[in-house]
């Protein structure tokens, strides 16, 4: 084999289409019945696919559920661009909190979490595929104005996370539109 061939994978190729059903169907189902109640079977089910579809691309329902929430925060939390740190932050927060709110993200989010509890191995991936990436995104925004931040970078992700995941996992007050104008204000 020459450095330029790939090397022959065997079974059917991964599907985009079967792949972003199984997400999709994935969130949906958490939503609806809980992550408790949400299962292998149920997941191939709603999306069409065969149970051992899932298992040949994930190792069980925790990643398939992970995986899913990845790529629906990758897509409706865009990075903004309106030219300063003020109005960007509150654009990044605005859609992280909707995002948040949507049916059955909130509960995605404290399973995952407690997962990550009982799990060491699902700590470690929620921890480098989910958390850091968001953290990362968040970061990246910062640096570009690095003097219109009032704190240092990691303070104010630990600030913003922190406000996100507290209110999240007590629900004590609600992921919202105010949030994301006191967090603004505090740190810009």
């Amino acid at each position: 084999m020459t450095s330029g061939q790939r090397k022959s994978i065997p079974g059917r190729p991964r599907s985009d289409t079967t792949r972003q059903a199984i997400l999709d169907a994935a969130l949906e189902l958490v939503g609806e019945v809980g992550y408790p109640r949400t299962t292998v079977d149920g997941i191939a089910q709603r999306a069409g696919a065969g149970k051992q579809t899932i298992y040949r691309w994930w190792s069980g329902k925790a990643e398939v559920v992970l995986e899913a929430l990845t790529s629906n925060a990758a897509r409706a939390i865009p990075l903004p661009d309106l030219g300063d740190l003020r109005s960007d932050l509150y654009a990044f927060l605005r859609a992280t909190f909707r995002a948040g709110r949507r049916a059955g993200i909130v509960p995605v989010l404290k399973a995952l979490m407690a997962e990550a509890q009982l799990d060491e191995a699902f700590a470690e991936a929620f921890r480098t595929r989910f958390l850091e990436h968001r953290r990362e995104a968040l970061a990246q925004l910062l640096r570009q104005y690095p003097d219109q931040l009032r704190t240092s970078e990691a303070v104010a992700l630990d600030v913003v996370f922190g406000a996100l995941w507290y209110r999240g996992l007590v629900g004590h007050a609600p992921l919202n539109d105010a949030l994301a104008r006191e967090l603004t204000d505090l740190l810009t």
